[in-house]
């Protein structure tokens, strides 16, 4: 969860820390098991890719996409059926697909519904993607049904509480804003399961509602509403 809620907040310094772990790990990984070695040196690179891509430009993340693919691929080589190869395959093809142009979004959705497991993370990166494809409707239907699979699980709340927070937004919602606050406190009350940055984004959305919430109150007074 950690390296994905990094890429998700724009975190990069974390994101360049990930990559340099995740890259170590995979390396002594890689000789005793190569599933998940290929799949580490994966990771480890779409995290320094990411970062490169933010930092330097395009261009100079292509040979990082490039290994990145490279591992996936081995890694199936050894057990294309393994479950957290699928998963965070599909979560990567999530994440390229929502964020770059002429790619397609459905057809990595699919492939992560079809292939990806356990569920609670397959509802909760589906949550995401639709999240930032602006399509809330689903965001919402997928980020309940991680709350229903994993209901101690603060991170839901808080996804949760985004897609209500960008609905509320966009229709003026007094009621879906509280709901959104309420979903923000969820996850407020077990803080400690939270890394030091995705708390301070949490703790920054919260506030931000409340005062979207103080906005409208007052436009609807002056209004004589």
């Amino acid at each position: 969860f950690l390296p994905s809620s990094a890429y998700t907040e724009k975190d990069w310094q974390s994101i360049k820390k990930y990559a340099t772990k995740t890259l170590q790990t995979a390396q002594f990984l890689s000789v005793k098991d190569p599933v998940r070695g290929n799949l580490y040196l994966a990771v480890g690179h779409f995290l320094d890719g990411a970062y490169i891509y933010e930092k330097q430009g395009a261009l100079d993340a292509i040979n990082k996409l490039q290994l990145v693919f490279k591992y996936f691929d081995a890694a199936a080589e050894s057990d294309p059926n393994d479950p957290e190869l699928n998963l965070i395959k599909g979560y990567v093809d999530l994440l390229l697909a929502v964020n770059l142009p002429f790619s397609s979004p459905e057809q990595a959705i699919t492939r992560f519904e079809t292939y990806a497991a356990p569920n609670y993370l397959v509802e909760r990166g589906l949550a995401v993607a639709y999240r930032d494809l602006k399509q809330y409707d689903q965001a919402l239907e997928y980020a309940n049904k991680a709350l229903e699979t994993a209901p101690d699980n603060p991170e839901h709340y808080y996804l949760k509480g985004q897609i209500l927070r960008q609905i509320g937004k966009k229709e003026n919602d007094l009621k879906v804003l509280a709901d959104a606050i309420e979903n923000f406190e969820q996850a407020l009350e077990k803080s400690a399961q939270l890394p030091d940055f995705v708390l301070e984004t949490l703790e920054r959305e919260n506030r931000l509602t409340k005062e979207k919430i103080a906005e409208i109150e007052s436009d609807k007074a002056a209004q004589g509403f």
